[in-house]
This record gives C-alpha cells, sequence and structure tokens, in this order.
C-alpha cells in the first residue's frame, strides 16, 4: 500500500506540474499562435505571478527570516486573493515590456523580450529586501496540506489546478472565436492588412501580450503555493524555452495542442527523474532527456510542421510574409 500511494503522489505530482505548464504554453499560444509575437521572455511573467502569490501571503518575517515585506493573508481566502493577483501583476508586467518592444519586428522582439526578461531575473536577484535574493522565499502557504496530510492534499491540489486550467482553455477558446480573436489572427496574417482596415495593431498587440502574461502570473501563482517556495534560479530562460518547445510539439494556434504539448514534455521531463542513473553517472540521464525532447521536436518539425493539433491551412509563421 506504501508503494501505491507513493506512485499515485508521484504521478499526482507530475499531473500538477503538467498542468501549470500547460496554462503557461496557452499564454504563449495568445502571444505566438494567435498574434504572432515571438516572445522570448516569457518566464519573466511566470515569475511575476509566483512572487506576488509569495509576498501576499508569506507569514511575517521572523528572526533569521531573508526578506522584509510579507502580507500574510490568512489562508484560505487568501489563496483566490494571491491568484488574481498574480494575474494582474503578469498582466501589468507584459503590458510594460509590451510598451517598450512591441512595435518591434519579429526578430527584434524576440531579442527585446529575451534581454528584458533577463533584466527582470537580475532584479529578482539582486532586490533581496523584496525576494530574499538567491535564497528565496520559502514559507509560502500550501492551503490545506495540515490538515489534509500530504497525499490527499495532493490530490486536491491536483483538483485544484485542473479546474483553473479548464477555465483558462474555455476563456481561451471563447477568445479564438470572438471578434477580437479574430483580429489577432489577423495581425499575425499580415498586420499591414489590419492597419489598412483602420486597426490599431500597436494595441492590439499589447492587450495580447497582457492577456498571455495574465495567464502565466496565474500559473506562477498555483506554482507557488503548490512547491510551497519561489527561488530567483527556479525562473531562468530554460523555462521560456520548454514552453516554446510544448507549444511548437502541440502545434501553435491550437489551445488543445498547447495542453497535450505541455503534458507529453513534463510526463516525459519529470518521469524521468524518477529512473535510476545510467551507467553510474547523475549527470548522463539529464543529458540523455533534452537530446531525447531535441529529436521529438526536430521530428515534428520535418513530418508535422504545424505540430500534433497545429492547422497547416491556418497557421501562418511569424516572418513567413517578410
Amino acid at each position: 500500500m506504501v508503494e501505491i500511494a507513493g506512485v499515485a503522489v508521484a504521478l499526482l505530482s507530475i499531473g500538477t506540474i503538467a498542468l501549470v505548464y500547460a496554462m503557461l504554453t496557452m499564454g504563449l499560444n495568445v502571444h505566438y499562435g494567435y498574434t504572432g509575437l515571438l516572445n522570448f521572455g516569457h518566464v519573466a511573467f511566470f515569475a511575476a505571478g509566483a512572487y506576488t502569490s509569495a509576498l501576499l501571503t508569506v507569514p511575517p518575517p521572523g528572526p533569521g527570516a531573508n526578506y522584509t515585506v510579507a502580507l500574510s493573508l490568512p489562508m484560505p481566502w487568501g489563496l483566490p486573493v494571491s491568484l488574481v493577483a498574480a494575474a494582474l501583476v503578469g498582466g501589468l508586467l507584459a503590458t510594460l515590456i509590451g510598451l517598450t518592444s512591441v512595435r518591434l519586428g519579429t526578430h527584434y522582439l524576440a531579442i527585446a523580450t529575451f534581454a528584458l526578461a533577463g533584466i527582470f531575473e537580475d532584479v529578482l536577484v539582486n532586490e533581496a529586501w523584496l525576494t530574499a535574493g538567491t535564497f528565496g522565499l520559502n514559507s509560502v502557504p500550501r492551503p490545506g496540506r495540515a490538515l489534509l496530510g500530504p497525499g490527499t492534499w495532493q490530490l486536491a491540489y491536483f483538483v485544484f489546478a485542473l479546474v483553473l486550467t479548464v477555465g483558462v482553455y474555455l476563456v481561451v477558446e471563447r477568445l479564438s472565436d470572438a471578434p477580437f480573436g479574430r483580429l489577432l489572427r489577423g495581425v499575425r496574417e499580415s498586420e499591414e492588412a489590419a492597419e489598412v482596415l483602420g486597426k490599431d495593431t500597436t494595441r492590439v498587440k499589447l492587450k495580447s501580450f497582457a492577456i498571455g502574461g495574465m495567464i502565466a502570473g496565474l500559473a506562477g501563482g498555483v506554482y507557488a503555493h503548490y512547491v510551497g517556495s519561489v527561488v530567483a534560479v527556479t525562473f531562468v530562460a530554460l523555462v521560456t524555452f520548454l514552453v516554446w518547445v510544448a507549444l511548437l510539439l502541440g502545434g501553435a494556434g491550437s489551445n488543445l495542442g498547447a495542453v497535450v504539448g505541455a503534458v507529453v514534455l513534463v510526463a516525459f521531463r519529470e518521469g524521468t527523474r524518477y529512473l535510476p542513473d545510467l551507467g553510474g553517472s547523475p549527470t548522463l540521464l539529464p543529458s540523455l532527456r533534452f537530446v531525447v525532447i531535441g529529436f521529438l521536436l526536430i521530428l515534428v518539425v520535418r513530418f508535422r510542421p504545424a505540430g500534433l493539433f497545429g492547422d497547416p491551412n491556418e497557421l501562418v509563421l511569424a516572418g513567413d510574409d517578410e
């Protein structure tokens, strides 16, 4: 029974992280799949949401604490408040970054967002009075864990994350079918044509940036309350590129593809952590993990360029008209 319970907890843990990445990937899909924006700084919005949720709910700093700011919202009602705030801050940061870079061309936009995300990472490390620097905030509440116990809480939080993911999916699907969603696709396919029709494409792209940033911020809040800590080293550029891989695997422009790509990627990446070291080397398996991920991406690009669920007749990749 103990072994079965342990396997179940491991599967629930992988599933919860997969749902967090599914939300992250849907946020990136709004940027790239819908609007054609090459955003290589997506992790910044994820981090902003995580730190916002943490700062709103961590207990007051005591002796030896590495942080000085804590609003200490009590649980359980502090959880929805912190998640809403995480989404808002993620959207605000996305808007601020978009104001400085959204007018740039596709490749310049990619470079600018990547650089701005790096700057934000440096802020997380250096502003220790707010973020506790490299130590991070390690007392983020995990609501209900003490009452339910570790195993039952894993199941409850998985269901909670699943409900949020389904909610985000339905909202983004509704957005894609609305006139605004069609406008986003119009900007993606031909920004010049949209401008000729009198559309303010800069404002449209800013709104897209904000919506995707809000989704990423929400994912950050869910992640923070799941792991119980936020540390700057977690929010590195690798996260952005993993989300890109998930989106390309599943299919840009498809929310179902974004979810499936994230689940497949995380299931493989996290599931292989439980395998024993190969050849007695602790570094061989992590290296092979990225080799396999890269090989899968090559196969998809070669045989299914639109992704597993992408529509090749709809999606016009950014830069094809240049």
